[in-house]
């Protein structure tokens, strides 16, 4: 389905019955990647999914989406379906979002995940890396995407996952030159965000991959015991819905029945 806001096409998909579970994919994703998730929440669950500006079927809004303009999207489309308390559940960039959505909503959020990403804003070296693929991917957009993709897994799996590789490269594709660039300046932007876990009492979780090369797993265990949040560390990378599937249908599971029990 889609909602125009401001102008843009804004896609998104309404499924299930239930408790309301918001799902933000990440970076250079859109919605088919929670393909596998939906099926098992939904059967107790309401469940929507949103692609985010410049990715998927979403249009652009600009040349630097913010994490607060990706957030306010998100809502229009909540408001447009009447929906007035919610779980959400963020991938990467769209755990950052979250954050914000939680910060400026706290009311509305009965349970936040963050799923391989963190509230911490990005370090020096992570500016400087997304300045230079900014730049770069002006000229290889193609070649930056598919790296970009390789490295977001555990390298033990490449083969292992050599066909979902490829089509998470595909789907990668449909991301807008723009929307990649765009969405880039936003990360490299975004503020420290440990206050909304520290200082709200909504169920939190971050679930984070052993051999992550994006977050830093001591990092994230510092971020979770000084926020006081659940933290939930899987074997394997950057990708906890392709690599480690069954264990992540399990853990949203609980994480939902504990948010509305």
């Amino acid at each position: 389905m889609i909602l125009v806001y401001k102008n843009a096409n804004i896609f998104y998909t309404d499924q299930g019955k239930g408790s309301v579970v918001v799902l933000i994919h990440g970076f250079l994703e859109n919605s088919t990647m929670w393909d596998k998730i939906v099926p098992e929440l939904t059967k107790r669950n309401r469940i929507i999914t949103i692609d985010l500006l410049g990715h998927g079927k979403s249009d652009c809004l600009g040349y630097v989406h913010s994490m607060e303009l990706f957030s306010e999207t998100i809502e229009a489309v909540l408001k447009h379906l009447k929906i007035r308390k919610f779980i959400l559940v963020g991938h990467s960039l769209g755990g950052y979002i979250s954050l914000v959505i939680s910060k400026m909503n706290p009311s509305k959020i009965k349970g936040l995940c963050l799923l391989n990403s963190t509230s911490e804003k990005d370090s020096e070296e992570r500016i400087k890396i997304r300045t230079r693929a900014n730049k770069m991917v002006q000229n290889n957009f193609e070649i930056m995407v598919r790296m970009s993709i390789s490295n977001l897994f555990n390298q033990e799996n490449l083969l292992k996952f050599k066909e979902e590789i490829e089509v998470v490269k595909k789907e990668a594709m449909q991301t807008s030159l723009q929307g990649y660039v765009a969405a880039n300046e936003g990360m490299k932007n975004r503020l420290n965000t440990n206050a909304v876990l520290a200082e709200n009492n909504f169920k939190k979780l971050i679930i984070v991959g052993e051999k992550d090369l994006v977050l830093d797993l001591e990092t994230s265990k510092v971020e979770a015991k000084k926020t006081n949040t659940e933290l939930i560390i899987f074997p394997d990378g950057h990708l906890s819905h392709i690599e480690n599937t069954p264990e992540l249908i399990i853990t949203l599971k609980k994480f939902i029945k504990a948010c509305i029990s």
